[in-house]
Order: structure tokens, then sequence, then C-alpha cells
């Protein structure tokens, strides 16, 4: 089989319109049914949500938790999310499957948690967009939102920093079956990394 792979001179929110409409092409391509996209504030996932419109295909909208720049507050647009809820996406939002409890008890007393290593080992070797991607579709898989089975396969888009950078063809798993997810395609990527 041969497939081409978008590669990007840089990252950042300048791919996300490109990235999107290769998404689409290959959903159409692969029959996939749910696309889970990183969007803290919702603007990527409406660009998303709208490309996909009337395709059958369910757009999953993960987003930062509650408090993470500041406490209690939530960093989602409340006309974006109307927008994302009348295009029919779905909006989750909990914590980051590669930090959490463990990142707070490094920062406390020290050390580095095997999450950590985990995390900073894909954002140094493939990207912070694909570090993302595969915790943001370990999120719509513990929500519920996505089907997780051997025979699943759905398309998981992250960004670095704004916008949307990587898109990857993935069989999910929840964060417990961590080993059980599977990068099956690199849509799109950016070829420089975030130092």
């Amino acid at each position: 089989m041969e497939r081409s792979i978008i590669y990007f001179d840089d990252v950042g929110k300048q791919n996300t319109d490109e990235l999107v409409n290769a998404t689409v092409k290959r959903a159409e391509e692969l029959g996939i049914k749910h696309v889970v996209v990183a969007s803290t504030g919702g603007a990527t996932a409406i660009k998303m949500a709208q490309a996909l419109k009337g395709k059958d295909v369910k757009v999953i909208s993960v987003t930062h938790q509650y408090g993470l720049r500041e406490g209690g507050k939530w960093e989602m647009d409340d006309a974006n999310l109307k927008t994302l809820e009348d295009l029919g996406a779905v909006v989750t939002t909990q914590s980051h499957m590669f930090s959490g409890v463990e990142r707070a008890i490094s920062k406390r007393i020290g050390g580095v948690s095997r999450i950590d290593v985990i995390s900073d080992t894909l954002r140094a070797v493939f990207g912070k967009g694909f570090k993302v991607a595969l915790e943001v579709a370990m999120m719509a898989a513990d929500s519920g939102h996505i089907p997780v089975s051997s025979d699943t396969e759905i398309i998981a888009i992250g960004g670095t920093r704004q916008g949307a950078d990587v898109a990857l063809v993935v069989r999910p798993a929840h964060s417990h079956e961590f080993f059980s997810m599977q990068v099956r395609e690199i849509i799109a990527m950016p070829r420089a990394k975030e130092d």
C-alpha cells in the first residue's frame, strides 16, 4: 500500500486548513466515522466540524480540563461551544492523560514519573502535536465518545501551540490499555519540531 503524507515546514496554526482538508479526504477513503480533535477554545474543532458536516462522521472536540490555566475556569469559548453543539459535534473535557496526578507528585516532591517519560519521549521524537493527538484519542475513549476495539480506526488531530498540525489514523485504546493503541497512518505532521 502506498499513501502520501503531508509534511509541513513548521509547526502551528497556519497548517490547520490544509490538515482539515486532508483529514476529510482520508476519512472518506477509509470510511472513518470518528474524528477526535484537540481544541482548547473551540476554533479548530469548528473548522473540522464544518468540513465534515453532512458526511456521517462524528467530531469529538477534546478541551483542556477545568482549572488548567486558572483555578476553576474552563477555556472553551461559550459562542464556540454553541456553534459546535449546533454542528452536532461532541465536546468533552477531562484531565490530561500524560500528566494529571503523577505530574502533581513530580512537582511537589521532585523526580520524574513514568508518564512524564512517555510524554516527553513522544514530544521530543515526534513533536507536541503528535503527542497531543494520541492523548486526545485516549481522552475520547475514556469519555465513551468513540468505540474501542481491535478493528476500530479513528482520526486523531493535535497541534503545537494553536491550531492543528498533526493528523493520525489510530486504533484507539483506553488509557489503562495505552500500549494497545496503534498509529496506523500519518496523514500530516510538521517536519520541524519545537525545541
